[in-house]
């Protein structure tokens, strides 16, 4: 068999390998990595690619991808949303995703993206809350601890620099769980007994449950003046978190107007509800945090172009490393046109 020639090879990260190159970059400066990537990507909006998301819903989850380019460099990630997973002993979010060349259709990238997909959510999460939630924010609720609560609460650590995080969840094995893995992070963590609790003394109330239902996770009494809420767990039509009430109190940021009116927590308003594009905020064509009584909402459902971060920095982070394994995934005949001569001189 003829050994694959540097055409054929596309670099792929597995699992392992997303796992040795968090543990080499360290899990807190490759979050604040991938937030700049975002942050560097927003300020380009204008020049992206941008549809919502193609997703095949069931009554149990939903299955999407999520493509983008910026002329030169064409992303899609396959990611599902399945909550009742977990019960199966499986995951409720598997991903992938893969990098092209816009100028000849290559892949340059193909990588796991269910770990990878937890770092960048995190990451636009503290990016958004840096920049709405009111200054020198130091306690987040965290409401929800399943897989994606400890990220959230090193990122803002690392990227807002909150000192406390307080957790609920309805399941307390999952708040034993988070508390138990963010031991010795820095933070000082106060497991809690109702949500209630949790927001007591919070500047920022991050929710992110699962169940694929319009639920009322913070009711409007809940809430009180200032503080900036992260809704991140509304990911698909009809899953929400937050009364009506506190989306007609709040200032809405969101990423694309177009997909989270279809799965955010704006799915509750009308059609022509007020909201600001977050990457308006950071090129300075609209206002974020106004004073200190605002309440700022950050609906985020997660947008194409922040996989495209992730995978450009984690494209950038492997080079120079083993972090990777060549994968002789594309046919390259001697000659172009005969790929049939290619098949047949393999026997």
């Amino acid at each position: 068999m003829n050994t694959p020639s540097h055409k054929a090879l596309v670099p792929f990260v597995s699992v392992h390998h997303m796992m040795q190159l968090i543990n080499h970059t360290g899990l807190a400066p490759m979050m604040q990595g991938i937030c700049d990537q975002i942050e560097a990507d927003f300020r380009r909006w204008p020049l992206f690619d941008k549809t919502p998301r193609v997703a095949s819903h069931s009554d149990v989850g939903v299955i999407e991808l999520m493509p983008t380019s910026d002329g030169d460099v064409y992303g899609f990630k396959y990611v599902n949303g399945h909550p009742g997973n977990t019960k199966d002993g499986l995951q409720t979010v598997t991903a992938f995703g893969l990098l092209s060349d816009v100028a000849n259709g290559y892949p340059v990238l193909f990588s796991e993206m269910t770990i990878l997909t937890a770092l960048r959510t995190a990451a636009t999460s503290a990016l958004a809350a840096r920049v709405l939630a009111p200054k020198d924010s130091k306690v987040m609720a965290m409401i929800g601890n399943g897989a994606q609560s400890e990220f959230q609460s090193i990122a803002m650590q690392a990227i807002v620099g909150i000192t406390e995080v307080r957790l609920y969840d309805t399941d307390p094995a999952a708040t034993e769980k988070c508390a138990r893995n963010l031991a010795g992070s820095g933070l000082k963590v106060v497991p809690c007994k109702t949500a209630e609790e949790a927001i007591l003394g919070a500047q920022i109330i991050t929710t992110c449950t699962a169940d694929k239902q319009y639920a009322t996770i913070l009711s409007d009494n809940m809430v009180g003046a200032g503080v900036h809420i992260n809704a991140i767990g509304g990911d698909c039509p009809g899953k929400t978190e937050l009364a009506p009430a506190i989306l007609h109190r709040a200032d809405i940021f969101v990423e694309y107007p177009e997909q989270t009116r279809i799965e955010g927590e704006i799915q509750q308003l009308d059609a022509d509800h007020p909201v600001t594009e977050f990457w308006e905020v950071l090129t300075g064509t609209a206002q974020g945090r106004k004073d200190a009584k605002q309440i700022t909402l950050f609906d985020s459902v997660g947008f194409a172009i922040e996989d495209f971060s992730a995978l450009c920095y984690v494209r950038d982070a492997i080079k120079g490393t083993d972090f990777f394994t060549p994968l002789d995934m594309l046919a390259d005949p001697d000659d172009p046109r005969d790929l049939f001569g290619m098949v047949a001189r393999a026997k």
